[in-house]
């Protein structure tokens, strides 16, 4: 008996968690990527003029407040260092659920 418990629980969990992680769309996400330029400084797995995506997602993953602070970073342009000089970070042009999509599909990888 018990252990029919904890296998429901444990489906439970499972069916609850596909949602959150099905919600983000990597078409959408990759759209507005190529939309705004994201890739001239950036790449999903290699570090270019800017970090890697996987680098940001590290950087953030796990973090209360970390979706909340990439998504701020990218709508506010920020200086970034950027080898010996400062520039302002281009600020990604999208509705709030095309960045938070964005950001969600950056934490991902």
């Amino acid at each position: 008996m018990k252990a029919i418990s904890l296998l429901a629980a444990a489906a439970a969990v499972f069916v609850f968690s596909i949602p959150a992680s099905a919600a983000v769309d990597a078409d959408a996400a990759n759209k507005l990527i190529k939309d705004n330029g994201c890739t001239k400084c950036h790449s999903v797995d290699k570090d270019k003029k800017g970090p890697s995506f996987k680098k940001t997602a590290a950087q953030f993953k796990g973090k209360a407040d970390g979706e909340a602070k990439l998504v701020t970073f990218l709508t506010t342009g920020p200086k970034v260092k950027m080898g010996d000089a400062q520039e302002e970070h281009k600020i990604v042009k999208g509705d709030a659920a095309q960045v938070k999509n964005l950001v969600q599909w950056i934490l991902a990888q």
